[in-house]
């Protein structure tokens, strides 16, 4: 046990920084490629979990999931919630009441409703894994207003976002946003404590992201960051 102390004690010495790997849901078109690289680069990230529609016409909590879930709760990630149905808090209203959009349809939601999104996530994922997710949630899009903050706070839910740099633009055209563009952007502007950000799969990109997020672990690693998942 002291010889385990010792090693992060010196893996922690050599660090020049520390950056958080986020992962959010999406069609699941890169979700074995990323854990392969995960695993080949002993990073462990933090994932954040919608019900979103798959590249297999099912969605990413559905039963068929699981074992992918399964997996990555064994390799030791950490686990939030993106929202059930990965709709958008548009505006405040009165009474501690916010505006939430879903696939266009405005509804009114309380702290009841907000805890709700953010639980059946969270009842989901123990019912695939055996595990409830960690304490902390992100809203899609990163889209925010003062009340569902903390709303989502007395839910339990901290909401964790991400700094400029740390937007790996998975989401971005790939014909205006080359794979090569994102990767130098990434490696040139990246500093300690940044919170990176990318997808599962993002359906409106033609060339994929995630096939670089190999080449970028092992450059952050070049420079001297560590990585964790979020405290």
């Amino acid at each position: 046990m002291l010889l385990g102390l010792e090693v992060a004690l010196l893996v922690a010495a050599s660090c020049k920084g520390t950056l958080y790997l986020t992962i959010d849901t999406g069609s699941m078109s890169q979700a074995d490629r990323i854990a392969q690289i995960l695993n080949k680069h002993q990073v462990k990230a933090t994932f954040f979990l919608a019900n979103e529609k798959t590249i297999n016409g099912d969605f990413t909590l559905d039963d068929a999931w699981a074992p992918y879930w399964k997996a990555r709760v064994k390799e030791g990630h950490k686990f939030g919630s993106h929202t059930w149905r990965h709709g958008y808090y548009r505006a405040d209203l009165p009474n501690q009441k916010v505006r939430y959009v879903v696939k266009g349809k405005p509804e009114i939601q309380d702290k009841s409703a907000v805890c709700a999104e953010l639980d059946h996530v969270n009842t989901r994922f123990e019912q695939m894994t055996g595990r409830k997710l960690d304490p902390i949630w992100r809203a899609p899009g990163g889209h925010t207003t003062p009340n569902v903050l903390k709303l989502a706070q007395a839910c339990g839910y901290k909401h964790i976002s991400w700094p400029d740099a740390g937007f790996l633009g998975d989401e971005l055209p790939s014909n205006k946003f080359p794979n090569t563009l994102l990767l130098d952007r990434a490696l040139k502007n990246l500093k300690d404590g940044d919170i990176l950000l990318m997808h599962t799969g993002i359906w409106s990109r033609k060339d994929p992201f995630a096939p670089m997020l190999d080449p970028l672990l092992e450059g952050l690693k070049a420079k001297g960051f560590c990585f964790a998942t979020i405290p």
